[in-house]
């Protein structure tokens, strides 16, 4: 795909004028920076979801609950199959403490659903794509992996998570999709593609197995967030499963990406989260390297 012209036709579908832009970002999705928004590129055949990422993000603008804007285009717009849309440009940021994140958790499980169509969260979406995708991984580490999840699905619909009370979730929630304007204290939520409908704990987890299975933010940082938040997932009966969850989506997210990204420490790194989840590498926390998870 040819990035500069996919982000020339879509700004004059939209109207505005040529700029200048800059790579910010290659992956699943594409950011790209521009004088006057940042522009998201997705995946061919997203453009339904992307449709709702915009209109959930409109709806947080209506309740007041802090979060990047969607520029006041009619969006996304699709080229070459690819949804496009362009987010306001935000000042001078960084990322969110856990605390912050706590408060922006907070807000967003508190407020009703809203009627834009939100699916139901899937905890084990792409999972067996990324998998098969996962080629710099053995065979039979792929097939381990296959049988994990495959538990891991039997475990969810045992312990009933799809019955348990229900929220709005943001789904990817970390301290990368969570900022603080520089001069400001309020946290501001970023990357809505995993918004869902589903157990608040979810969301909760991804902060907790950063202490409790990688000892990447200290006890009293986790503290502060469940203060922030009102909630201790950790102890929660359902707790070992979510953590084991986001593990292995960690674990899978790493493996596609060294596949996609040949002579990168990605491959050793995946490997390294494999061979913990096989219990091969000792117990909890284990030395992973922070990877935009």
């Amino acid at each position: 795909m040819d990035i500069e012209a996919v982000v020339a036709q879509a700004r004059r579908h939209a109207g505005l004028a040529a700029s200048r832009t800059t790579l910010i970002h290659r992956g699943e999705n594409i950011l790209v920076g521009a004088d006057d928004a940042v522009i998201r590129i997705g995946r061919v055949g997203e453009v339904p979801g992307t449709t709702r990422e915009v209109a959930f993000a409109r709806w947080l603008e209506e309740r007041k609950i802090p979060a990047v804007r969607p520029l006041p285009i009619e969006q996304p717009i699709e080229v070459e199959g690819h949804p496009v849309t362009f987010w306001e440009r935000l000042p001078a940021h960084r990322q969110a403490r856990p605390a912050e994140i706590g408060e922006a958790l907070r807000r967003l499980h508190a407020a009703a659903a809203p009627d834009i169509g939100l699916p139901r969260l899937d905890p084990f979406a792409r999972l067996p794509q990324r998998i098969s995708a996962a080629t710099t991984l053995t065979d039979d580490d792929r097939r381990w992996l296959t049988t994990r999840l495959s538990t891991l699905r039997e475990q969810w619909n045992r312990q009933g998570l799809d019955a348990v009370p229900h929220s709005v979730i943001h789904g990817d929630i970390w301290a990368g999709n969570v900022v603080v304007l520089h001069g400001t204290s309020i946290p501001i939520m970023l990357d809505f593609e995993r918004c869902s409908v589903g157990p608040a704990a979810w969301d909760l987890t991804s902060i907790a197995i950063k202490r409790t299975s990688f000892a990447w933010i200290t006890d009293d940082e986790y503290m502060e967030f469940t203060s922030a938040v009102g909630d201790d997932v950790t102890a929660s009966p359902h707790y070992d499963l979510l953590r084991d969850v986001r593990e292995l989506r960690m674990t899978c997210y790493l493996g596609q990406h060294a596949a996609e990204n040949p002579g990168t420490p990605a491959a050793q790194e995946a490997e390294l989260r494999l061979q913990c989840l096989r219990g091969t590498h000792g117990p909890r926390p284990w030395p992973w390297t922070p990877a935009a998870t």
